[in-house]
């Protein structure tokens, strides 16, 4: 299992998690993308702001499924790996759990030494829980069961942390240290990036990173590399 849980930047910002990624895939396959986070159900632009984004990943193309029904249908084996992309996190958890693909990318990670990128949205997801995100996300489907695949080490995650308004983080620093009185969080911001590698988590990127824990925030600058085991 290879896990790539990034912040949610873009470009320049990532350009060493997309380094890793393109250093564990097999080039001869096609990345499989899953934007169903996105709030526009035609996807409309999506697969042209993929192709843009991955264009320095060696692959034979990309593969854009806008429906669970194809998505169920698709042999995760036959790919590179898959991409996660990044929107409202609520949406795409209920999406992947009424469909049955939640057990399927787990099973592929678990069973079948999968690589899965998830950004944003799609990193969040790996998490314990979805409660790290109350204060960024609504939950506009009612997704009653918002519990993650629970891969980063028993810890919930927040994207986007400090790398927007200082209104919106203070608001999240808040919540979160409520919040982590009775549950661990990460939160990191568009530059960093969680790298799962087998039952190891490490932390790349340029800024620092945070723990919420016992309602306290801990700054965590990125060369404390954390190995701890998964499972």
């Amino acid at each position: 299992m290879k896990l790539i849980l990034n912040g949610g930047g873009t470009g320049k910002q990532v350009e060493d998690a997309r380094a890793l990624l393109n250093s564990l895939i097999d080039h001869n396959k096609k990345v499989l993308y899953i934007p169903f986070a996105w709030p526009d159900p035609t996807y409309n632009g999506c697969l042209e702001f993929m192709t843009d984004e991955l264009s320095d990943i060696v692959k034979q193309g990309i593969d854009m499924v806008t429906s669970t029904d194809e998505l169920m249908n698709k042999n995760f084996s036959d790919y590179a790996c898959i991409y996660i992309g990044g929107g409202n996190t609520y949406k795409l958890l209920n999406d992947l759990k009424l469909s049955g693909a939640f057990d399927k990318i787990k099973k592929y990670l678990l069973e079948d030494d999968g690589i899965v990128y998830g950004g944003s949205a799609g990193a969040i997801i790996f998490g314990k829980d979805l409660d790290s995100c109350n204060t960024d996300d609504e939950n506009e489907v009612g997704l009653a069961d918002n519990t993650g695949f629970n891969m980063i080490n028993g810890y919930s995650l927040l994207c986007h942390y400090t790398s927007r308004e200082p209104e919106r983080t203070e608001l999240s620093k808040k919540y979160l240290t409520e919040l982590s009185k009775t549950k661990t969080v990460y939160a990191i911001p568009e530059e960093d990036t969680i790298f799962v590698n087998e039952d190891k988590i490490e932390f790349i990127g340029t800024r620092t990173y945070y723990e919420f824990v016992n309602g306290e925030m801990i700054p965590r600058e990125i060369e404390q590399v954390k190995n701890s085991k998964l499972f």
